[in-house]
């Protein structure tokens, strides 16, 4: 008599793969007795399609962790990753391309040419990677950041806030995998940054995109899915769904 046939239960697919992650990050500058170590061990993932904020108090070492993640800094020891991709041992022209093609960044200074339009200023990193525009994307981009009618306007010709507008919708006009946000609303008016914050929120729940940002301010975290708090280098707290109260209440425990 034959055995009984067997089926084997499919493999399972495994948890998805994080946006970014660092693991056991160790960043330190200068040497001897002035050496300061910047991140002290740190290991955190960053999910896709979900808005990350980091605080910590100055010194915190929130925006070395920002620029390590994005490979805009390297690591001393340990390991950061893009998706699958581990950034360690890059050459600075492979990060780049990296930077171009799979990630988006808002800074507190806007960074854009003053001698180019608000449409070309968006436009611009899809130029400088010789790609072609995606006009029903760029279309939506410019819609969602209220920028239709300001298209044909130099920076000069803009508010603060229509800049750093422009500069969000240039960040995602690539479709990057994650977007990394470093104090976006720092030099804006309480109600153009919360316009920004607005854009920032919408670009993950509509479009899926994945946000890491840094910032100082309890407000602009509380529009995050999730809060990652740094004191002295390491990782000290975390909160989901958070509130501006429950922000303000993490905050004043770590300052204690």
């Amino acid at each position: 008599m034959s055995a009984p046939s067997t089926t084997s239960a499919p493999p399972s697919a495994g948890p998805p793969v994080p946006a970014a992650a660092v693991v056991a990050a160790v960043k330190s500058y200068g040497s001897g007795d002035a050496s300061v170590r910047a991140l002290d061990g740190v290991t955190v993932v960053f999910e896709r399609s979900r808005f990350t904020a980091i605080m910590g108090p100055s010194g915190s070492g929130k925006s070395t962790l920002l620029h390590c993640l994005a490979g805009l800094d390297t690591l001393t020891s340990g390991d950061a990753r893009l998706g699958e991709q581990s950034l360690t041992g890059l050459s600075e022209k492979r990060l780049t391309l990296l930077r171009r093609d799979r990630m988006g960044f808002v800074f507190q200074a806007f960074n854009l040419l003053p001698t180019l339009t608000a449409a070309e200023n968006i436009r611009l990193p899809l130029d400088l990677a010789g790609r072609s525009l995606d006009r029903e994307w760029f279309d939506t981009v410019v819609r969602a950041v209220g920028l239709a009618d300001r298209l044909d306007h130099t920076p000069a010709q803009l508010s603060g806030g229509q800049q750093q507008r422009v500069a969000a919708a240039r960040a995602l006009v690539t479709r990057p995998e994650i977007v990394f946000a470093d104090e976006p609303t720092g030099a804006l008016d309480s109600r153009s940054g919360a316009d920004l914050l607005a854009f920032l929120r919408r670009a993950v729940d509509e479009f899926g995109q994945t946000i890491v940002m840094v910032t100082h301010d309890p407000v602009a975290a509380a529009h995050a899915d999730r809060v990652v708090f740094l004191a002295d280098g390491r990782i000290r707290d975390e909160l989901s769904a958070p509130t501006t109260d429950a922000v303000l209440d993490a905050m004043k425990r770590l300052g204690n």
